[in-house]
């Protein structure tokens, strides 16, 4: 045999070889990468990707904006661990709370303020003439997520949504507890929001400490006080 030539068994053990690492081809006009793994399922076309499941509200009335937040799917920080938490109480209440995230608190009461925190909001709420359960509360998002917090884009849908949600639940006043409803409504932190009277869709708006706070921080219960008779001062 010449030298350089291969007889019959290892011409046939090399095509095996090639035929195992893919070589199905003698010649290619384009380079191969033959250590990239193989595609099995490519990513679909923007034309082949399905519409997501629920469509953006465009709602006119309360009980249909609520329908839409019990069941979509497409709300930040929405997942498949995520546990909702829907408002609660009345259209045309003399005042809406709307809260920072819920917590675990909040869900095992099933409701966006809970447990000593909505303890102590009823309370506040009775200092200035209103029952709890005359109170529209929601929270900026409806999602209990452990570990996520809400990114700047997340932040200006759920302002966004909140706009909506205060003009169709139409309440006469508008508290804002926590730093997060201030932030995404006001572009302001909580720090520097409080202390003014604000107005949010024409709805007269003051900014204050959330009750959980208040609970672990008792000095600033003073300045939620203030917060509150502010709040109480626009007769609207």
């Amino acid at each position: 045999m010449i030298a350089g030539e291969i007889d019959r068994v290892q011409a046939a053990s090399t095509l095996a070889w090639w035929l195992e690492m893919g070589v199905d081809v003698a010649v290619d006009e384009k380079a191969r990468d033959w250590l990239k793994p193989a595609i099995e399922n490519p990513p679909p076309t923007p034309a082949e990707r399905p519409e997501p499941n629920i469509a953006p509200p465009s709602h006119d009335t309360l009980a249909e904006l609520q329908g839409w937040l019990a069941s979509s799917t497409e709300l930040p920080l929405a997942s498949a661990t995520a546990r909702r938490i829907m408002p609660t109480g009345p259209e045309d209440a003399p005042i809406m709370l709307l809260s920072d995230a819920p917590t675990l608190e909040d869900l095992a009461a099933g409701q966006p303020i809970g447990g000593d925190p909505w303890a102590l909001a009823t309370r506040m709420l009775a200092a200035i003439g209103i029952k709890g359960d005359e109170a529209y509360v929601a929270s900026l998002s409806c999602f209990h997520a452990p570990g996520q917090r809400l990114n700047e884009a997340q932040l200006a849908e759920c302002a966004d949504l909140a706009r909506r949600h205060i003009l169709l639940a139409r309440p006469k006043r508008l508290l804002l507890f926590g730093d997060a409803p201030a932030r995404a409504l006001l572009g302001k932190p909580l720090t520097a929001a409080r202390g003014h009277l604000h107005k949010i869709e024409g709805v007269p708006t003051v900014v204050t400490f959330h009750p959980r706070h208040l609970l672990k921080r008792t000095s600033d219960k003073a300045l939620a006080w203030r917060d509150l008779l502010l709040l109480m001062e626009d007769q609207a």
